[in-house]
């Protein structure tokens, strides 16, 4: 069997609450940062907050975008490692509904990993803290190299990178897929990710890399340099450069050509997942052959409607559906 996109991801579970910017303030944390912590102290902060009102859904930048591409019509598979838990099962059965199809291992070694995504009740932005669990210590991508082979293009998160097992495996991925001549898609995911290891994603970008995003402030860090020059740059490396601006939409390089992506407007409930969204729906089209600015405004279309609502993946197949073809029918 072959696909459209296969990606391999952290698998990790997330759970989403609603707070007050005091909460973020009180628990010391960055707001709209990732913080990476162990499993004793996400637990501390979810004791702290689960009277609030957690939602819990299947994530990991990685698997987002996958699922995005799932719900646009892309045949897709995802590969992650989870635990032999209840999180697992979750995750699991998340995939098969979205995707209809996974290559998750699983460990008894290891929980699930999480996520506890701090959804500020102001602005929708959302501040994290990832306890990885079982994702980060996937040893090596077995069987699935041989879907890797077969894919039209493979997604990478740069999270996949700072370091346990994992990050072996995907190396691994990455020499299977640029020895078959399949094409990369790599997105850095968090500025957290593009300061701690600034020159493997360098690296990466120079010899494995076919399509980047990376938002304002993780370009300015890789390339040293402002979003419109940091595309350009980007560019120089990878067949085609997407740098998120947040509100300010997005920029496409590609061909030589910069193209500014606007954004959508709607009522924001909750950032999370918005970049991902924005990858699965620039690489439909991609996929597709469309020309650069309408994979972006598909990429834009699917991110306004991931921000409109609670979760980082918008499930609602017939509103994906509408964004699909309302820019096909342009």
């Amino acid at each position: 069997m072959s696909f459209d996109a296969v990606g391999l991801g952290n698998a990790i579970m997330d759970a989403l609450v609603r707070v007050d910017d005091s909460v973020i303030t009180e628990l010391g944390l960055t707001r709209g940062q990732m913080h990476p912590v162990d499993h004793a102290a996400w637990n501390a902060v979810y004791e702290r907050v689960h009277g609030l009102g957690i939602e819990v859904y299947s994530g990991g930048s990685c698997a987002n975008t996958v699922q995005t591409l799932g719900l646009l019509g892309g045949k897709v598979l995802y590969c992650g490692q989870i635990g032999d838990d209840a999180f697992g099962e979750m995750y699991a059965r998340s995939m098969l509904e979205v995707c209809g199809v996974h290559a998750l291992k699983t460990t008894s070694a290891h929980a699930t990993g999480k996520c506890l995504s701090l959804v500020s009740s102001r602005d929708g932005e959302r501040t994290m803290l990832t306890d990885l669990g079982a994702a980060v210590h996937l040893p090596t991508i077995g069987d699935f190299a041989e879907q890797i082979r077969k894919a039209r293009v493979l997604h990478l998160t740069g999270y996949l990178f700072l370091g346990g097992p994992v990050r072996d495996a995907a190396f691994e991925a990455a020499e299977v897929a640029r020895a078959a001549g399949v094409p990369i898609s790599l997105d850095v995911a968090d500025p957290f990710v593009a300061r701690t290891i600034t020159n493997d994603i360098r690296h990466l970008l120079e010899k494995y890399v076919d399509v980047c995003f990376l938002n304002k402030e993780e370009a300015e860090v890789v390339t040293e340099r402002p979003p419109h020059l940091a595309v350009e740059h980007l560019a120089g490396w990878c067949r085609t450069a997407v740098v998120k601006l947040g509100g300010e939409g997005s920029l496409v390089r590609q061909d030589g050509m910069t193209h500014r992506i606007p954004v959508f407007p709607v009522r924001v409930a909750d950032t999370t997942g918005a970049g991902d969204a924005y990858a699965g729906g620039f690489l439909y089209g991609w996929l597709h052959g469309w020309p650069a600015e309408r994979a972006g405004e598909l990429g834009s279309r699917v991110a306004a409607l991931t921000v409109a609502q609670l979760g980082a993946v918008c499930r609602d197949r017939a509103a994906v559906t509408a964004a699909r073809e309302m820019v096909v029918s342009r």
